[in-house]
C-alpha cells in the first residue's frame, strides 16, 4: 500500500496501525511501504507537520517517493491522503489511471464541483474508490443505524467544526458531526436551516423527506467533542463518540 499526503496525522496513524500496532488480522497480509510527502503545499498548519511525518512513517519501513508516479510502481493500493480536498482531484485522477484502487480521506474535494469530478472519474477508468469520515464507523452509532434500538425518529450530533478559508463551510472539518448525522439517520434530507455565532457555534437544522428532523453542532470554542443524542420510537440514544481509526480501515 502507497499513502499520498503526509500532511495530516491520519497518515502516520494508518501506517502504524496496518504494519503492525494493530495486531488486527484483517492486516496481516497488507503493509504500507511507501509514501509521497505531498500534501497540502498552502494550508499552513498541515504543510508544517510534513517533515515530522515523514521522519515517523520512516520508522515504520516506509520508503519516501519524490512523485506519485514512482509511487504508484511500488504498490497496489493507495490511501490518498492529503489533507487539502483542492489538490484530491489533481492526484485521484493520477491514481486512476494507473489502475490502482484509492481511498479518499476527507474531504473528498475542495468543491461539490470537485467531488462530483472525482467519482466520475473513478467511473470513467473503472477504480473503486471509497472516502469517508472515520465516525461513519463507531460500533454505537452503526447500531443504531441498524435499529438495534428501534426506528431512529430524529437525531443531534455535534463535532468540532474548524474553518479553513481554502475550503467551503464544513468541508473541512465540521463534516465529520454531519457524517454522524447522516449515519443514523440516513439519505433524504430536504431543507435546511442555519444559525451561526461567528468563532462560536454554528447550528444546522435539517428536515427529512419524511418528516424526520436532524440538527448538527459546529463547535468552535472549548472543548472539542464528537457525539449526539439518536431519538427513536423506543427510547434516546447516545450517538459513539470517535473511538480511533481501526473501524474504518477494516472497511
Amino acid at each position: 500500500m502507497g499513502i499520498i499526503g503526509l500532511d495530516t496525522s491520519h497518515s502516520v496513524a494508518f501506517t502504524k496501525f496496518i504494519n503492525g500496532e494493530g495486531n488486527n488480522d484483517e492486516f496481516k497480509d497488507f503493509a504500507v511501504v511507501a509514501a509521497y510527502p505531498y500534501g497540502s503545499r498552502t494550508i499552513k498548519s498541515s504543510y508544517e507537520r510534513i517533515p515530522q511525518y515523514i521522519e515517523d512513517v520512516k520508522k515504520e519501513g516506509v520508503e519516501i517517493t519524490s512523485s506519485i508516479a514512482e509511487l504508484l510502481e511500488k504498490v497496489e493500493y493507495v490511501l490518498l491522503e492529503t489533507n487539502d480536498g483542492r489538490v484530491h482531484l489533481e492526484q485521484a485522477n493520477e491514481v486512476f489511471k494507473s489502475g490502482k484502487r484509492v481511498f479518499i480521506d476527507k474531504p473528498i474535494g475542495a468543491t461539490l464541483a470537485q467531488s462530483i469530478a472525482i467519482f466520475e472519474l473513478a467511473k470513467k477508468y473503472h477504480i473503486p474508490v471509497f472516502s469517508s469520515s472515520a465516525l461513519r464507523f463507531v460500533p454505537q452509532t452503526l447500531k443504531i443505524r441498524n435499529g438495534e434500538f428501534g426506528n431512529v425518529t430524529g437525531a443531534d450530533c455535534y463535532s468540532p467544526h474548524k474553518h479553513e478559508p481554502t475550503h467551503p463551510d464544513f468541508g473541512f472539518y465540521g463534516l465529520h458531526g454531519v457524517e454522524t448525522l447522516f449515519t443514523v439517520m440516513g439519505t433524504g434530507c430536504v431543507e435546511v436551516n442555519r444559525m451561526s455565532s461567528p468563532d462560536n457555534t454554528d447550528v444546522v437544522v435539517g428536515k427529512w423527506k419524511d418528516g424526520r428532523i436532524g440538527t448538527f453542532r459546529g463547535i468552535q470554542k472549548g472543548r472539542q467533542l464528537y457525539g449526539g443524542t439518536a431519538f427513536t420510537d423506543k427510547e434516546a440514544v447516545p450517538v459513539g463518540t470517535y473511538d480511533g481509526y481501526q473501524n474504518l480501515l477494516v472497511e
